[in-house]
């Protein structure tokens, strides 16, 4: 195993326990992956609990789906495969359904190619816009297709009534992001119907001009 893979697999272990403490994550929902320099996946294995994982249990997978070592993947590596084929520098993916966040993709909305108000600066900053893709049952591989789709265009998604997928250059990017869209979600639930003031289109771009890499 190289220095990479073992340390890439503490990080999974240790990020997996702050998400669970956080209560971001729970039972045995959710997972996280990270890509190696070879190209390999190291992904949480199924049915295993962000809040105790073990490093050499930790699932590697190769592009191509294939279990290399490990405990057998989560049921939905497929999608964080699709993910990594669109988005070269993507190196790691979290997914939970964590409670405002998943509340936000049960709703109905006007539109599905951004459900998220732009409320904050962190929020544009590090969700940026986020679409809604319509329900599949989990595990379904034909939600491959529709991740693959928007991960064309988009770092983070909402699958309906279901809960978020975040991508980013590094596992602590990922988790970051996550954090902020799930932040995000609970104060767009506590302003409710009040009326509210997003960031306008000014300024949203010149947040993008200012932070865009």
């Amino acid at each position: 195993m190289s220095d990479e893979e073992r340390e890439q697999r503490e990080k999974l272990v240790r990020f997996g326990a702050l998400l669970y403490e956080r209560r971001l994550a729970h039972g045995s929902a959710g997972n996280l992956s990270v890509r190696l320099g070879d190209g390999a996946i190291l992904v949480t294995p199924t049915n295993s609990s962000l809040g105790f994982l073990e490093p050499d249990r930790i699932s590697k997978v190769a592009p191509t789906g294939e279990l290399l070592a490990g405990d057998p993947p989560s049921k939905e590596a497929f999608f964080h495969l699709a993910v990594y084929e669109e988005r070269p520098a993507a190196k790691a993916i979290v997914h939970l359904h964590s409670t405002h966040a998943v509340a936000l993709s049960c709703l109905c909305h006007e539109r599905d190619d951004d459900v998220l108000p732009p409320l904050t600066a962190y929020g544009v900053m590090r969700v940026g816009r986020l679409p809604l893709l319509r329900y599949f049952r989990p595990g379904d591989r034909a939600l491959a297709e529709a991740v693959r789709e928007a991960a064309k265009r988009h770092h983070a998604m909402l699958l309906a009534n279901h809960g978020p997928i975040v991508a980013g250059r590094t596992l602590e990017e990922a988790v970051h992001a996550y954090e902020e869209l799930e932040e995000t979600a609970k104060v767009f639930f506590l302003l409710g119907e009040r009326k509210a003031s997003p960031l306008s289109f000014e300024a949203i771009a010149e947040l993008n001009r200012a932070f865009s890499s």
